[in-house]
């Protein structure tokens, strides 16, 4: 596959949606997918993310002088002082493989990579039933504080008014059946 056939398969939804759990899933079941890495500026959670394998873990300033060298495709401050994006080399990276690409990504990530690849891309949008799932699933991981919980809830509501601009919108309300539907889905794009 050349850089010219390869594809983009985008996975967002607000945290706690399933996302990282279905990209996963999909990443095992489907060897021509390839997982686009993040850039962030945010530290590692606990001892569990390691750089170049979770994310490529960057200061402020070696992250703004990304930005300043056009290195990224897209890019945004997410929470205050806390950037991700996308490095064209990633991107590169997978393809020179002959990979398809497979993001996880938040939701203004996810629309600024769908207008980026255009046709070469489906965007798919996971949700779940209702907002106290979410919450629940957000407490359940323990992998921030009360202060950073708060504030990635009050990101959700703003994040579930995008939904209708993705390709596809998956329920996430029973796992096994939200894999097996990612799967289907993203089979059907990778082979049209």
């Amino acid at each position: 596959m050349s850089t010219e056939s390869g594809k983009a398969v985008i996975f967002s939804a607000p945290s706690g949606s399933g996302k990282t759990t279905v990209v996963h899933y999909l990443l095992e079941q489907i060897d021509t997918l390839g997982f686009s890495i993040s850039a962030t500026t945010r530290p590692p959670r606990l001892s569990h993310e390691t750089h170049s394998k979770d994310y490529y873990f960057f200061s402020a300033e070696e992250f703004k002088e990304r930005i300043d060298n056009h290195e990224f495709i897209e890019w945004e401050e997410v929470y205050k002082g806390a950037y991700y994006g996308t490095l064209k080399s990633e991107i590169d990276r997978l393809w020179s493989k002959g990979k398809h690409v497979i993001f996880d990504v938040d939701v203004i990530g996810g629309l600024n990579l769908k207008k980026y690849f255009g046709d070469r891309a489906k965007s798919f949008f996971i949700k779940v039933p209702d907002i106290a799932i979410l919450e629940e699933r957000l407490r359940h991981r323990s992998t921030e504080n009360e202060e950073q919980l708060k504030r990635r809830l009050e990101k959700v509501e703003k994040e579930m008014a995008f939904e209708h601009q993705f390709d596809e919108v998956i329920v996430n309300e029973n796992l096994e059946e939200t894999l097996y539907e990612a799967k289907q889905r993203v089979l059907s794009f990778l082979n049209s």
